[in-house]
């Protein structure tokens, strides 16, 4: 049986570019392997997969029973497929905290490192057959980790994640500036998403203090393209919750040249959310919240209701 390789639900690059080069190193190394997706990625991922002459994986709905497969770049059940337990879960390469709710059908291999990039964990894991990757899975792996950690603007970068980077880097002639610039550029693109698909591109669903919220973050360098359109954000916000079965949407959007990151406040609950997390003075239907840049170091662990 074919292995499929795939990440999170809402693929952002990493997630889209992770499951083509664990693909590349599992067919390398002997195994019959698929990369997939669980969902449209953003136009960043589609940038670099065709910027390195890769066609976007399929996207799947759900795996079968006794599927087997690898998970990457997340290890929550609420983005993976739905009958996810029902599958035989060979292996999960992570860079998150542990979740909690998968349950495999036997003990499998994990990996879970606190470094900013699956890509970077995955680059440890090949060892010496790191050394016979094509330039195509080298241009994948500088994307992800340049999408991962802002060109090393976001407080999750590390030492271990900058140094790849820049081998990878010089090893295919790549500035580094210029082309995060481009990634950036991208990624900044959103004119063709509707609000709902917006709210939805970069989501992670998050349980605090007994709410469930969808915590969607979008990365740009004209963060006036999506703030232009608060109003309609904030009408669709309520709308997106209750389809998805979420107490809120919190959005947040990056200025990755400025380095913070503005927070929509559609309502009381919301306002009281980034004053208690945040120690943020609210007076109005948005707040800047300076040196506000990551997710997963900066604005999950701080959530409070």
């Amino acid at each position: 049986m074919t292995t499929l390789v795939f990440g999170h639900k809402s693929p952002d690059t990493d997630s889209t570019g992770s499951p083509l080069i664990w693909e590349w190193f599992l067919n390398h190394t002997g195994f019959d392997a698929k990369a997939a997706l669980l969902g449209e990625p953003n136009t960043e991922a589609k940038f670099v997969a065709k910027r390195w002459g890769f066609e976007l994986p399929d996207v799947i709905e759900d795996v079968s029973d006794d599927q087997s497969c690898v998970i990457v770049d997340t290890n929550n059940p609420a983005e993976l497929p739905g009958n996810i337990n029902n599958a035989d879960v060979l292996a999960i390469i992570d860079h998150h905290k542990l979740a909690g709710g998968l349950e495999t059908k036997n003990p499998i291999n994990i990996t879970v490192r606190p470094l900013a990039c699956t890509a970077t964990i995955m680059h440890q894991m090949m060892g010496t057959h790191a050394d016979h990757m094509p330039e195509g899975v080298k241009g994948l792996m500088l994307s992800c980790i340049l999408s991962d950690t802002l060109a090393f603007r976001s407080p999750t970068t590390t030492e271990m994640d900058k140094e790849l980077a820049e081998k990878l880097a010089a090893d295919l002639k790549v500035e580094i500036e210029k082309y995060a610039g481009e990634m950036f550029e991208a990624k900044s693109d959103v004119s063709a998403f509707s609000d709902a698909e917006l709210l939805r591109m970069d989501s992670k669903e998050y349980g605090v203090d007994g709410k469930k919220f969808r915590v969607s973050v979008l990365e740009t360098t004209a963060p006036n393209i999506v703030l232009d359109r608060k109003a309609s954000l904030m009408t669709e916000m309520p709308k997106v919750a209750k389809e998805d079965k979420v107490d809120e949407v919190l959005l947040f959007v990056v200025d990755i040249l400025k380095e913070e990151a503005t927070m929509l406040i559609p309502n009381d609950m919301v306002k009281g959310v980034a004053q208690k997390s945040f120690a943020a003075q609210v007076d109005g239907d948005s707040v800047v919240l300076p040196g506000i840049m990551s997710r997963k170091k900066q604005i999950i662990p701080a959530l409070k209701v």
